[in-house]
């Protein structure tokens, strides 16, 4: 099966989001280089919190970059949202995305948990953070799973989207639809990894929209979300997720930074029948974005139904040449650039 007419229809979606696309500066070594240097622009003001914020979390503390929602995952109600449709850059949460793929495939039985991928020479060159996979090795589909929650790591990432699409960039291009037939309208993908590119952006309310679909969709593969760490190759990995096992009910799902981006963080929380999904973008540091996540956490909860009364979140079919919609920047946008469209990718289990 060909995605016809999706490469076309990506090449509108990337420059309309360039018009709307926010740039913070350059990235983080740790995790890449930019593309190009940006400058940074002053903040705009923020908008009012539906929730109460004690003055040591205020959004203006936290910089321009900061936006935050929480969504009561059984009555579908906002709980809390702060800049929650400015848009933003991804960083490693663009892996919750590789994963839907992945996890979709594994559903439909087209690979399994013990089927070998191959490493290529462009999954090897992968910037950090990595495993230090090296071209013509294979790394099982479980093992580049748990690499991904877990560690986080690029080539990981690499691997699975080249095992799934032509080539990575076609895979984004995947990506980018998947997120369009499951309403995120505010998200482009440029790499299965969230490595830098300017065109790379999405928004606080669709990572929560993404964070209750993953689980609605797959809510067994789900709970890999949770693993506390794993070892590969005589090496222990530790997840990156420090809310894991000390925040009560969190069960997932992604950390992310740049330094474009800021700290990133998607959970998900289940006490007492209870259900929220929570995002905070552009956190000043782990420590200060973890501690305003577990604020939300605690104010919001008590608030959540127990019983379910919103439809799970499906997907619904776009056409090719459905357009992106805009968010006003929250900074100058960046000159324009070329498009990366190229011919749409088929699944290669397909």
């Amino acid at each position: 099966m060909r995605w016809g007419g999706v490469a076309a229809w990506h090449g509108r979606a990337v420059v309309g989001l360039l018009t709307a696309a926010v740039v913070f500066g350059v990235w983080d070594d740790a995790q890449a280089r930019p593309r190009r240097p940006q400058q940074q622009s002053e903040a705009q003001p923020q908008k009012q919190a539906r929730s109460r914020v004690p003055a040591a979390f205020r959004p203006a503390s936290f910089g321009p970059r900061y936006a935050a929602i929480v969504i009561d995952d059984n009555s579908g109600q906002v709980l809390h949202e702060t800049n929650a449709d400015e848009i933003r850059h991804p960083a490693s949460l663009a892996k919750i995305m590789t994963l839907y793929l992945l996890f979709e495939q594994l559903e439909a039985g087209k690979i399994r948990l013990d089927t070998p991928l191959p490493v290529s020479v462009h999954a090897q060159r992968q910037r950090p953070v990595k495993l230090g996979l090296r071209a013509g090795q294979t790394i099982t589909v479980e093992e580049a799973l748990k690499a991904l929650v877990t560690k986080s790591a690029n080539d990981a990432a690499a691997v699975i989207a080249e095992a799934l699409g032509e080539s990575e960039e076609d895979f984004a291009r995947l990506m980018t639809f998947k997120a369009r037939s499951l309403g995120m309208l505010h998200t482009v993908y440029i790499n299965a990894s969230g490595l830098p590119a300017d065109e790379q952006v999405t928004t606080a309310r669709d990572q929560a929209l993404l964070g209750r679909a993953i689980q609605h969709r797959f809510p067994i593969y789900f709970r890999y979300f949770a693993t506390p760490s794993f070892r590969f190759r005589n090496a222990e990995i530790r997840n990156h997720n420090n809310l894991l096992g000390r925040v009560d009910g969190v069960d997932g799902i992604k950390t992310g930074y740049t330094n474009a981006s800021g700290y990133n963080l998607v959970s998900s929380v289940h006490r007492n029948y209870k259900n929220i999904v929570a995002v905070v973008l552009g956190g000043p540091g782990p420590g200060a974005r973890d501690t305003r996540m577990r604020q939300l956490i605690e104010e919001c909860i008590p608030q959540a139904a127990t019983e379910r009364t919103a439809p799970k979140i499906t997907e619904q079919p776009v056409e090719d040449s459905a357009p992106v919609e805009k968010t006003a920047p929250a900074e100058p946008a960046p000159a324009a650039a070329k498009s990366t469209a190229v011919t749409p990718a088929l699944l290669q289990a397909e």
